[in-house]
């Protein structure tokens, strides 16, 4: 079970491709450069501005829609799902813009030469898991545009922790690094560490507190992240509401692999599934501390649902 949801949390990256479809609507390009150039002004020092406009028709834009996170919640799934929608553009790589600090100083126009080529009729997505966490970033997002879209997968927080723990761990093996083992994170004094950083990552109540002192919660779409893993399609479906796109993606984008565990994407007769990287399974943990770090979770998610106005399947 804990590689299975383990498994669907990163899609192999596709590459970026700039579309060859011509442009459809004039009025509508004439609009979002216009917004473009705007916030642009607003937010630099400099107004020797480069649109980045390909031959085609399609340009380099700032995104309407972010995913904010959270770590190891099933971004790169949900990103993967989402660009088999024809009117999203995403991001290849986590850009990290808000977050970094020497990122943050490149300034807007750095930022959006980090974005995929679009057309006006699309929506251009990026994804930052670091975001959520990150307490500069949702006034910096709300600089930029007060009316950004923004996309939240979750998952229960003490599965959170193991995957964030196990990720790290496997970044050591790698480069043949020892790694302690997560019961030297989880246990300090004989108590459970809960200045363990995975710990407080999981602390959604918190995190949400701070970007719902800038975006209205209409505005944040919380995303499932363990239904994600276990029935995607309607998920996916809830996401194209939320972002009014056209119902283009359907059940038939989605099959279960045996073999791996999990589910993988089907496009155009291409199928898609993880890097084989992934899909590891969590350490084994003594039943009495996976428990304790449940417990530890259960006033804080209390407090997230009452929030956020609804509930999760979590322990």
């Amino acid at each position: 079970m804990a590689a299975f949801l383990l498994g669907a949390v990163l899609l192999i990256v596709q590459p970026q491709i700039v579309p060859s479809r011509p442009a459809i609507n004039s009025n509508a390009e004439t609009s979002s450069q216009s917004v473009q150039r705007e916030l642009l002004k607003k937010t630099s020092q400099k107004n020797d501005f480069k649109e980045n406009i390909h031959s085609n028709g399609s340009c380099q834009q700032l995104p309407q829609t972010i995913i904010i996170g959270v770590r190891k919640g099933g971004t790169r799934a949900l990103l993967e799902m989402l660009s088999l929608h024809p009117d999203i553009a995403a991001a290849e790589s986590e850009v990290h813009f808000f977050d970094w600090e020497d990122h943050y100083r490149n300034g807007l126009q750095w930022y959006i030469n980090q974005m995929p080529f679009s057309y006006p009729h699309q929506i251009t997505v990026e994804k930052t898991p670091a975001y959520f966490t990150s307490p500069k970033v949702p006034e910096r997002v709300y600089n930029m545009n007060q009316s950004m879209r923004l996309l939240l997968i979750l998952r229960d927080p003490s599965e959170r922790v193991l995957s964030d723990y196990t990720q790290v761990f496997y970044n050591h093996m790698q480069k043949h690094k020892p790694y302690p083992s997560i019961e030297q994170f989880l246990i300090k004094n004989g108590e459970l560490n809960v200045d363990y950083k995975a710990i407080n990552r999981s602390l959604y109540y918190i995190h949400m507190q701070n970007w719902l002192k800038y975006f209205p919660l209409d505005h944040i779409h919380i995303v499932d992240g363990d239904k994600l893993i276990k029935d995607p399609f309607p998920e996916i479906e809830k996401v194209e509401r939320f972002l009014k796109l056209s119902p283009q993606i359907n059940a038939s984008n989605f099959y279960f692999n045996k073999t791996k565990g999990f589910y993988c994407l089907r496009d155009s007769g291409r199928e898609r599934c993880l890097h084989e990287s992934k899909g590891r399974a969590h350490p084994q943990v003594d039943t009495w501390l996976l428990e304790k770090l449940q417990e530890y979770f259960h006033e804080p998610n209390k407090k997230f649902f009452e929030l956020v106005g609804r509930t999760f399947d979590w322990h």
